[in-house]
């Protein structure tokens, strides 16, 4: 029933997608907290102050849960993959070093400066801590990203003795792969940090808690969920266009079509695929729409995976199955797409609807209710993109250059695979209950609740050597 490669594959898959949940969304909502903070410092209003402090909290409890489960992922590494970790570490060494040595440092060193110094530097000093952290952590994502997409597009290497070793360092930071992955990344982190902060605050309208604190902070989160949205589009559309010759079985297993798609090409709605039998059940298709999409004319054909399996075959032997799972693929290129959409489709609506002369999002609960739903639809975006982006180049870990069957280490088990596992799956469900729980109890204390507690400790707390002395 269970084999070491699927248990493998399924445990890295559980732990980098839960690891991916809180990337963007730490990067995200930094980028959000320096944006209030930089508008305090800049109008001089208490009230962005405040925000920047109340969501940094949330920020900080991100933050904290993304190095817990990125340490967890890296022992993946050494537990099950050690001959892929053979066959890459002279690769991954240099930017995954220059990651935990400078934009990890970067980031948690000036992380601890911005808790800890409120009120005792400049408050222009302090809003350029929060801006190195937000750098910090971009650069984080960049150099982890660069190892990444020499997985996808392997350059600047040469194999010797079964191993790739680097033999051009700029050639893997150049290549064209980190920048549209990093720049789409990017993109969907900063729609995810603004979607996050205006749900929560939608949730806490609906609740009627600090309404004008929530309903300022639901803007704020719109219009920089709205600028990630329309960069995410430019970039995935790049990215996907890229792909076309790059990753070919990748693009044609997206959009479902075993067969040439002719020309023009027509784009596939829905469909269902028999993954056995390598053909398509049935599928709806809008005429002219792929060629639009891949070549931005009316004309263009795309090649279909059989013809792209034929080419592979040829290039790198008929000895292996080089069909991803189609269902996966085609069904997460729609959900990504279509929680992408969305996403701003709700950012535009709901900044049209609460403007200042004519706010009447709040005057019905569905609206508010929507922006608050929303506030899940970029963990499913940014999951089901990660998907596509890791199981589109099967049956590689490096493309074209290393099998997931040889990347497997050699004295692993199935009964060890299991119980680390169960072990995982239960320590990941355990770290999500406590986060979701610590970010309700941060939304229900509210934004004054710091002053609420100086202001009762100032009232109650009267040192009883004070009472006996001066009479009080």
């Amino acid at each position: 029933m269970f084999d070491i490669v699927t248990l493998a594959r399924f445990q890295f898959a559980m732990t980098t997608v839960f690891h991916y949940f809180f990337v963007p969304f730490s990067i995200g909502l930094a980028l959000v907290v320096a944006v209030m903070e930089t508008m305090y410092v800049v109008k001089k209003d208490e009230r962005y102050r405040k925000m920047a402090k109340f969501w940094g909290n949330i920020f900080l409890l991100s933050f904290a849960v993304g190095v817990v489960t990125g340490i967890i992922q890296e022992f993946q590494f050494g537990m099950n993959w050690s001959d892929y970790s053979r066959f890459v570490g002279d690769i991954f060494g240099a930017p995954l070093a220059i990651e935990a040595l400078l934009a990890f440092f970067l980031e948690s060193t000036f992380l601890g400066l911005w808790i800890f110094t409120w009120d005792k530097v400049s408050p222009k000093l302090h809003l350029t801590f929060i801006w190195l952290v937000v750098f910090g952590s971009m650069m984080s994502a960049f150099w982890i990203l660069a190892a990444n997409s020499f997985m996808q597009h392997p350059v600047g290497y040469t194999l010797n003795n079964g191993r790739a070793e680097l033999i051009d360092f700029g050639a893997v930071i150049g290549n064209p792969k980190v920048w549209y992955e990093f720049t789409h990344v990017l993109s969907g982190a900063i729609v995810m940090g603004g979607m996050i902060v205006a749900g929560l605050a939608a949730f806490q309208i609906l609740k009627k808690r600090d309404l004008n604190f929530h309903k300022t902070s639901m803007r704020i989160g719109l219009w920089i969920a709205l600028f990630g949205s329309l960069s995410v589009l430019f970039t995935g559309d790049l990215q996907m266009k890229a792909l076309i010759n790059d990753q070919p079985m990748k693009f044609a297993a997206m959009e479902g079509d075993y067969e040439d798609s002719g020309d023009p090409a027509a784009w596939t709605l829905i469909a269902w695929a028999d993954e056995a039998q390598h053909k398509q059940v049935f599928g709806i298709q809008i005429p002219y729409m792929l060629s639009i999409l891949s070549y931005n004319s009316l004309s263009g054909s795309v090649d279909g995976m059989e013809t792209v399996n034929e080419r592979l075959k040829e290039q790198y032997g008929d000895d292996k199955n080089y069909y991803p799972p189609v269902n996966t693929l085609f069904w997460s290129f729609r959900i990504m797409a279509g929680f992408g959409t969305l996403m701003l489709l709700v950012s535009a609506l709901g900044l049209f609807l609460s403007r200042k002369k004519k706010p009447s999002l709040y005057e019905k609960r569905w609206m508010v209710w929507i922006v608050a739903l929303c506030t899940f639809a970029p963990f499913l975006a940014n999951t089901t993109g990660w998907l596509i982006t890791e199981l589109g180049r099967y049956p590689w870990t490096v493309y074209g250059l290393f099998t997931i069957e040889d990347s497997v280490s050699p004295n692993v088990s199935v009964a060890s695979l299991l119980t680390s596992n169960i072990i995982y799956f239960i320590l990941f469900a355990g770290l999500g209950s406590v986060m979701v729980y610590l970010i309700t109890v941060e939304l229900k204390k509210g934004p004054d609740y710091e002053e609420k507690k100086l202001a009762e400790a100032n009232s109650t707390d009267v040192d009883p050597f004070d009472k006996e002395v001066f009479g009080e």
